[in-house]
């Protein structure tokens, strides 16, 4: 077997008015992210994870947000269309691992629906996706509710 590994990195701010959406599923909050899409800061992590593993760029290269085509777009969609690129290059996923850092709200009652969620857009079993959350106990940016910022990292392989 071959493997790659891919890390990534997103971080929005938040806003009152906005939906908050994280890992594809709408979290209920005053709350939102600033974003040209849906803001789904868990999910473009994800995405620069998965394609980093491969050296693919990233998905402000791919989905930039000067294009009306990605505005309000669904980041399910952009998550679709990575793990098709990641497909037709012959490779699968073995785990993702993400963290979410938030101050609030808590996301607890959240992480098994985003967790399969997301297993659902990649095609793969639950048991391979990981979602973890934290806050930053009121310090920094996501302390003060500021933002939020997720980290990622994908494990890729396939056969020689």
């Amino acid at each position: 077997m071959e493997y790659r590994i891919g890390q990534g990195y997103d971080v929005h701010q938040l806003r009152e008015g906005l939906p908050m959406w994280l890992g594809g599923v709408q979290i209920p909050s005053t709350m939102g992210f600033v974003a040209h899409s849906d803001g789904d800061v868990a999910i473009h992590a994800l995405c620069d994870a998965l394609l980093g593993a491969l050296a693919m760029g990233d998905i402000g290269h791919l989905f930039p947000d000067t294009s009306d085509e990605w505005k309000g777009v669904d980041s399910k969609v952009l998550l679709a269309d990575v793990m098709g690129r990641v497909r037709s290059l012959g490779w699968q996923v073995g785990n993702v691992d993400i963290t979410i850092a938030l101050q609030a709200p808590k996301l607890a009652p959240h992480i098994d629906t985003m967790r399969s969620t997301l297993a659902g857009v990649m095609g793969i079993d639950v048991d391979r996706v990981s979602v973890k959350a934290t806050t930053t106990e009121h310090l920094g940016f996501v302390g003060r509710g500021e933002g939020c910022e997720v980290w990622a990292v994908a494990l890729l392989c396939r056969s020689l």
